[in-house]
């Protein structure tokens, strides 16, 4: 399997975020990379690809441009207005705050934020930027240079982001980004199949009216785990998009049979929809130990995982997401793509 390594990944490295009413160090950070790198050179993985640089066209498919160019200018504003540390918001606009100063600096961090775990710092914006020519450059090796899969080895991840904001760790949506860019290359139809911990509420949201799309998702219940507002069973799509998104959401300690059981039921949905490519959003936070996630599963189950997506038998496209144990991420990450490239052969 061809892998695709984002050089810039350690450039977004932020000072830390609020978790159950502490400031910790992000669970989201640079040794999470550094981890799973050394973890396939210990498996005798020796080659990691450079990305191509596809410039923005692909990115301004999937999100407006004034967030995009939120994005790209809010640091360097944020540091011309004599703040100091990462750009974190401390206000939203709910219901009620009618207003909409945008001038004003917080004002616009809050307008597109959703949640306060995402700082914003010098080196976000290429790390992100990065992070997508890292997946396009995994698409194009499986849309149209004849690849069976490939992997984008990537961070900050992208799941969460939706058109106009941003949270759960996530700027840009790679696997949207990746699913519309497959559409525009050609491919009919197309597969989105989340197995992050943590339900793609980014992902659905962006393709929810749409059947060219199918959205799928296994994840934890999202009425006890983030994001809370979306990923529930009963949200299968509006418009031309009803029943062309599927959640399965699971209890707090689903071990790997019950995990198994619910991809057999998307398994189903994705042989009836017939697409062309797969992208998986691949998140390892499903792991026993991993620190802010509720299932069971070990790190043998994620041969188990590998295996049954190969089962699908699509080119598939997996997208690095989630995953916060640091210990056994990488060996987590392998395992998955080594069960995948032997149900594959």
């Amino acid at each position: 399997m061809r892998i695709y390594l984002n050089s810039d990944y350690a450039m977004h490295n932020a000072s830390g975020e609020m978790h159950q009413g502490k400031l910790v160090d992000c669970f989201e950070n640079p040794s999470r990379l550094d981890n799973i790198i050394t973890a396939f050179k210990a498996n005798g993985v020796s080659e990691f690809n450079s990305a191509e640089d596809f410039g923005m066209q692909a990115i301004l498919a999937v999100h407006d441009a004034d967030y995009v160019d939120f994005l790209q200018s809010i640091y360097p504003k944020w540091r011309a207005a004599g703040n100091t540390g990462d750009v974190i918001p401390y206000i939203w606009p709910v219901p009620g705050l009618k207003r909409a100063p945008h001038q004003n600096l917080n004002a616009q961090v809050g307008r597109y934020a959703f949640s306060s775990d995402s700082p914003i710092m010098q080196g976000t914006w290429q790390a992100t930027y990065s992070g997508v020519q890292t997946a396009l450059s995994s698409l194009k090796a499986v849309q149209q240079q004849g690849q069976n899969a490939a992997f984008c080895l990537s961070r900050p991840p992208g799941h969460h982001a939706h058109k106009a904001n941003y949270g759960g760790y996530c700027f840009l949506n790679n696997a949207a980004i990746c699913a519309q860019a497959a559409r525009d290359n050609g491919a009919a139809k197309v597969c989105v199949l989340d197995v992050d911990f943590h339900h793609g509420n980014g992902t659905q949201d962006i393709f929810y009216q749409r059947n060219d799309v199918l959205t799928l998702s296994i994840h934890g219940d999202p009425a006890h785990n983030f994001p809370y507002y979306l990923g529930f069973a009963d949200e299968i799509g509006e418009g031309s998009g009803e029943g062309f998104n599927l959640n399965l959401p699971l209890a707090d300690g689903t071990d790997m049979l019950q995990w198994t059981q619910a991809l057999q039921l998307a398994a189903k949905k994705i042989q009836d929809y017939a697409p062309d490519i797969l992208i998986v959003p691949l998140g390892v936070d499903t792991f026993a130990l991993d620190p802010i996630s509720t299932f069971t599963l070990t790190t043998e189950d994620y041969l188990t995982m590998g295996a049954l997506i190969a089962d699908l038998n699509l080119p598939c496209v997996f997208l690095m997401e989630g995953g916060y144990d640091v210990g056994p991420i990488g060996q987590n990450v392998y395992n998955v793509l080594r069960g995948f490239e032997d149900g594959a052969n």
